[in-house]
């Protein structure tokens, strides 16, 4: 018997009305409204790594979410390790950062910034 193969639509993350309102702040001033960048990268001590820049152009395949007039930007490749994943902003005693509580990630470090599948 023959299987068929079907291709699941991934879920983009969702971005926190927290994370869209500090991102509003950072571009209360500014002359060219910037978008937040989200990709993974090879590396970290835990095999990958979140890579999160502000940018003020965004790329022909970029998923692009909107909210509060502010942007944040995915790229295609790094789409697939994002997937239900939760992107937030977080004022802490520690600092003040953009975080990502991703659902895929097998382990994380300690610092947040890198993970594992």
């Amino acid at each position: 018997m023959a299987r068929k193969r079907v291709k699941m639509l991934q879920l983009p993350p969702t971005v926190t009305e927290r994370a869209f309102a500090r991102l509003a702040e950072i571009n209360e001033d500014a002359q060219t409204p910037r978008a937040l960048r989200i990709a993974v990268e090879g590396g970290g001590c835990s095999g990958f790594q979140y890579d999160i820049k502000l940018e003020e152009t965004s790329a022909e395949d970029d998923i692009v979410l909107e909210g509060r007039g502010q942007r944040v930007l995915i790229d295609a490749v790094s789409l697939p390790f994002l997937e239900n994943a939760v992107i937030d902003f977080t004022d802490e005693l520690i600092g003040a950062r953009f975080v990502i509580e991703n659902p895929n990630a097998a382990s994380s470090c300690g610092c947040g910034v890198s993970f594992s599948m």
